[in-house]
């Protein structure tokens, strides 16, 4: 290419990259111009009210003048009548167990003949359970029923309401977790539904994005004292569940170490829940919300950053690092 004619490609090229940078910074601008969301007016359905992340969202949504339908799975137990005393009178605790479709179809006529004058912003899925086995302590049961709540009962709330959602060009936003995206020991069950539920989200923000419809991810790492989520366990509870080919393969003192290294990861995360509430906010009420939102502490960042980007093969070494996973290897019985 000689001087003369990369000047005139040069020359073609560099106006229209400055058109693209105008439109870009325009659109940018308007974009951080515009107002946040205001909450009277609007209603927003939560899903697992009862305690933790659900709780603490309705409560910041309440205050911030939303109408809040607070789905429960016990309406008359301690932390729906704690939530509604602490809230105004447009927090509405509504009986909802995500793998019921009956639940799912009374909780919309509720919302229906309750809605605010402007309709249903936002829709947060965010019910779900947590348990921790290897693959081969957990039964198919096990998976059924973590899969049934975290998975099917996102999707089952999400379809029944979407048109709401439409109607308003709203918002729906999926509680997921790190462990979605990174397989770690003793989660299988766990990252498996979290794993679907993010599929869906993914495929259900492209199919929305033509009707104005924006799709939240949250990504939570251990906040396990924060929430209580984290289902704790003793040598009896998954030696007796047991068969003689698993008590073979998985000794006594391999499952007290593995409870002992659970509890005490467990103790290492969040103590409270203001990240997730803060993020779960931004995607309800900020005019551009994120994609996703991973939440981690800062030094944990950069590696889960990384981690869905990196070979298999050098995240699975990632493990033989592990103290952990050295004594596992030692102590089981492989013949």
């Amino acid at each position: 290419m000689n001087a003369s004619s990369f000047t005139y490609q040069l020359f073609c090229i560099v106006p229209g990259l400055a058109v693209l940078l105008l439109v870009f910074a325009k659109v940018f601008s308007s974009r951080c111009r515009s107002s946040l969301v205001d909450g009277p007016g609007w209603a927003v359905l939560i899903t697992g009210c009862d305690s933790g992340f659900g709780y603490e969202l309705a409560r910041c949504l309440d205050h911030k003048g939303f109408v809040v339908f607070a789905g429960c799975l016990f309406p008359q137990g301690t932390g729906a009548q704690n939530l509604a005393k602490q809230s105004s009178h447009r927090l509405k605790i509504v009986k909802l167990d995500v793998t019921s479709d009956a639940d799912v179809r009374q909780a919309k006529t509720i919302v229906q003949e309750n809605l605010p004058e402007k309709g249903l912003w936002a829709v947060v899925n965010n019910a779900g359970i947590s348990d921790w086995a290897e693959i081969e302590w957990s039964t198919i049961e096990d998976f059924h029923h973590m899969v049934d709540i975290n998975l099917f009962g996102s999707i089952r709330t999400t379809v029944a309401f979407l048109p709401l959602v439409r109607a308003a060009k709203g918002r729906v936003i999926f509680v997921s977790s790190i462990f979605a995206f990174f397989n770690c020991l003793n989660m299988g069950s766990y990252s498996v539904s979290k794993r679907g539920l993010e599929a869906f989200a993914d495929c259900l923000r492209v199919e929305m994005a033509s009707f104005g419809v924006k799709v939240s991810i949250i990504q939570p790492g251990n906040f396990g004292q924060a929430t209580n989520i984290v289902k704790m366990k003793t040598l009896s509870d998954i030696w007796l569940k047991f068969d003689d080919e698993r008590k073979q393969t998985f000794s006594q003192d391999y499952i007290k170490l593995a409870i002992e290294y659970f509890v005490s990861t467990c103790r290492t995360g969040f103590t409270n829940a203001d990240k997730v509430i803060n993020a779960m906010l931004h995607a309800i009420t900020a005019p551009s919300p994120n994609r996703r939102y991973m939440i981690v502490s800062a030094t944990d960042r950069v590696f889960f950053q990384l981690y869905p980007y990196l070979p298999t093969a050098l995240t699975d070494a990632v493990f033989s690092l592990s103290s952990m996973y050295a004594a596992r290897k030692e102590m089981l019985y492989v013949k």
